[in-house]
């Protein structure tokens, strides 16, 4: 079986003259291999992301439907191939539709690494050919904007063991907590939240999107995908992530901490 969300090793710490010696812990980094397969096609490899193993159907799910391939799979499960040692197949997801996907998945994506997201577009206009639905109208007061990266804190106990995990919480527009959930990758932590609302049926109407450290590109695509019409993030996003957010109608904010936050696009839903 994989391994937990971390792992114990021996450190050296230096500290002046003195030297220690000790267990640590750091977040494990594992891969997971994604494999697709409907009516009339085999389970086949589509991705191969790098990510701390939990929640590791809700990642599968989430990036589902952030690729545009289903919104509702039939089913998602470790993969039983015999071919498989034990740990690999708690390494390998595979996800069944009742039909094909509603966009073609290229021959294989690759191996995504937890620094960034694999969104399968290459510019802005490629990705408005999806069809996407308009992201939700929710109005969120100043005040819990502003409080939302520490309350996704609140909810991080491995970063607090380790210091090297990134979070995607899900909140409503008042500021109560809808799950949060921990991820080397960024990008994986956002999937396992929208993933959870996949397979959990949550209607994410009136969410908010909060991440820890920068908005990407992918974090602002993957809420559009979602539905989710905004984002907080504690750090800053990049250009491209406030073209998406203005292109799409996402209400982008960024260095959300204290009493202080950047609005990017649509501030007019950050009521006041």
């Amino acid at each position: 079986m994989s391994k937990g969300p971390t792992t114990r090793v021996k450190v050296e710490i230096l500290d002046g003259d003195k030297v220690s010696r000790r267990e640590d812990a750091v977040v494990t980094e594992e891969p997971l291999e994604l494999r697709l397969e409907w009516p009339g096609r085999a389970a086949e490899p589509l991705v191969v992301t790098m990510r701390t193993p939990g929640s590791d159907f809700e990642l599968a799910a989430g990036f589902c439907l952030n690729e545009g391939f289903s919104a509702s799979p039939r089913t998602v499960a470790y993969c039983t191939d015999i071919r498989l040692s034990r740990e690999q197949q708690f390494n390998t997801v595979t996800i069944s539709l009742d039909a094909p996907p509603d966009r073609e998945p290229v021959s294989r994506y690759g191996v995504t690494s937890a620094a960034c997201g694999v969104c399968g577009q290459q510019s802005l206009e490629e990705l408005a050919e999806r069809d996407y639905a308009p992201v939700d109208d929710v109005q969120v007061e100043a005040d819990v904007v502003r409080r939302l990266p520490e309350l996704l804190r609140e909810a991080q106990p491995t970063f607090g063991r380790t210091g090297g995990l990134h979070a995607a919480g899900l909140f409503t527009g008042t500021g109560e907590r809808v799950l949060v959930r921990e991820d080397v990758g960024r990008h994986n932590a956002v999937d396992k939240v929208v993933g959870w609302t996949v397979l959990n049926q949550h209607d994410r109407t009136g969410q908010v999107l909060a991440v820890s450290g920068r908005a990407g590109y992918e974090i602002v695509q993957k809420a559009v995908a979602a539905g989710i019409g905004m984002v907080v993030a504690v750090g800053a996003p990049s250009s491209l992530a406030v073209d998406l957010a203005k292109r799409f109608d996402v209400t982008l904010a960024g260095f959300a901490r204290g009493e202080r936050c950047v609005v990017y696009s649509r501030p007019d839903r950050i009521t006041h």
